[in-house]
């Protein structure tokens, strides 16, 4: 090392979190289906949000878990945010 070509300073680092707050749905839920229930019928619509930034940039995908994917009795459809 050459001492003529070191050089020391203090680097201050900011760290933006911008991800402390996890998705969540947008309101509270409670879902029944009654028993005559047509097949094909819609019997809940859901949506989520994210407090974190970008305000409009979020894109939420929803899945059955695997024990309600294989029971064909419910499906799941994205409506692409309509």
């Amino acid at each position: 090392e050459n001492p003529a070509q070191i050089g020391r300073g203090y680097v201050a680092i900011t760290i933006l979190d911008i991800n402390d707050n996890a998705p969540e749905f947008a309101m509270e839920y409670e879902t029944t289906v009654c028993e005559n229930a047509q097949p094909g019928q819609v019997i809940q619509k859901i949506s989520a949000i994210d407090k974190d930034d970008p305000p409009n940039g979020h894109q939420f995908y929803f899945s059955l878990t695997a024990e309600a994917a294989n029971n064909h009795n419910f499906t799941l459809q994205d409506n692409k945010g309509k």
